[in-house]
């Protein structure tokens, strides 16, 4: 079975990472078969001083 790797910027809590895994799990099983203990979730969380999108950091201000 697949393992996820998600990166995300940091901020969110361990409830909202809890269904977020749930639901994954989920999707995955009810889409692939198998079973949820087969379903690996990396989590890593990012400072936003090391995410960039359009050249610009996200510590930046944004227009």
């Amino acid at each position: 079975m697949p393992t996820y790797h998600i990166e995300m910027m940091e901020g969110r809590t361990i409830e909202q990472k809890k269904k977020l895994v749930a639901e994954i799990t989920r999707v995955t099983v009810e889409v692939l078969g198998g079973s949820p203990d087969s379903v690996d979730i990396l989590i890593t969380d990012v400072k936003r001083e090391n995410w960039a999108t359009g050249g610009v950091l996200w510590t930046e201000p944004r227009s």
